[in-house]
């Protein structure tokens, strides 16, 4: 079993590549929440959603989060009726939010909505959330504290950032399988994610990082930093305020505790040899995925590389 610790549109699009080189069946994604937002009245899951839809096949490409093919009919009439509209939910996506919504009030779990969402779509790999309790990435900027969305959606990411906070992570618990997975994968893999805000939730709920810690299977995570920026979005600006360098050292240093391999692009190949010198193991790649094949050749590149560490430790076992 392939375990994928995932969040943002990097991590749709890992996710994406691995879907075309391994049978469904055999991937367990543990998703981000700490970006669900309630939105008109429904309760909204990013993440989620962005998941469930590239592994259904109807993720937009040229948006890299909702519906492909998707109107924005209620958009427009609520704006009409003088409601917010600059989080901008397609209609088909919008029927998503008011199927989770309903189950949720009927009293089932995040995981047990996701899986009947999925299960609905086609979906035959395992979503699922960090966690069924609610945790919140809150940012502190000069105009106040923002959601996560609130900060990137609405305002662009142009505010500086004091913190980063995770409300309600040291109260949480993961979502039902999560730690199971973890522990039982022949492979974990962290995406290349936003370290803080899309990779961050997941690690802050107690319990994830001792699993990724003690688990048997090589850990491997791939960086979302390319030549000292962020590849997209505000990876860079949000680690900078967690006082971490915007470099793959950055990425090594935020997953120190449990990494094993660190794949990093090819223009970060003189960084990758310090990195080396500290005793990790770094390995140079194409990461940057814009097209089909480019998300599947990473894909199975990271996959090879783990195959081998997980060969490697079979033959050094004496049992």
């Amino acid at each position: 079993m392939i375990v994928v610790l995932t969040g943002g549109t990097g991590g749709a699009k890992f996710v994406d590549g691995l879907r075309q080189v391994v049978s469904a069946k055999e991937l367990t994604i543990i998703v981000n929440t700490g970006d669900d937002l309630e939105w008109w009245g429904l309760y909204v899951s990013p993440d989620l959603d962005s998941i469930t839809y590239v592994l259904a096949g109807v993720l937009s490409k040229e948006r890299g989060w909702g519906v492909k093919g998707d109107t924005f009919f209620c958009l427009q009439a609520m704006g009409e009726l003088g409601e917010p509209i600059w989080f901008h939910t397609g209609d088909r996506d919008l029927a998503v939010h008011l199927f989770r919504s309903k189950l949720l009030t009927q009293g089932k779990t995040l995981t047990e909505v996701t899986a009947e969402i999925a299960g609905k779509m086609g979906v035959q790999a395992r979503i699922l959330p960090m966690s069924d309790s609610r945790v919140e990435t809150r940012v502190d900027t000069p105009v106040g504290e923002l959601s996560f969305e609130e900060y990137f959606v609405q305002r662009w990411f142009q505010d500086p950032v004091k913190s980063v906070r995770l409300a309600g992570a040291a109260d949480a618990e993961p979502a039902p399988g999560v730690i199971d997975a973890i522990m039982s994968a022949s492979v974990v893999l962290l995406a290349p994610s936003n370290p803080v805000t899309s990779i961050g939730p997941i690690l802050a709920v107690p319990g994830i990082t001792n699993a990724l810690k003690q688990t048997r299977a090589p850990v491997a995570a791939v960086s979302p930093i390319v030549g000292g920026a962020a590849v997209s979005g505000p990876a860079g600006i949000l680690m900078a305020s967690q006082a971490l360098p915007v470099s793959i050292a950055g990425i090594a240093q935020v997953y120190r505790e449990f990494l094993d391999i660190l794949v990093v692009d090819t223009r970060d190949a003189q960084p990758a040899e310090e990195l080396r010198r500290s005793g990790l193991r770094v390995h140079c790649a194409k990461t940057v995925m814009n097209t089909p094949d480019e998300k599947a050749a990473l894909a199975r590149q990271v996959l090879a590389l783990v195959s081998g560490e997980n060969a490697a430790r079979a033959a050094s076992d004496p049992s």
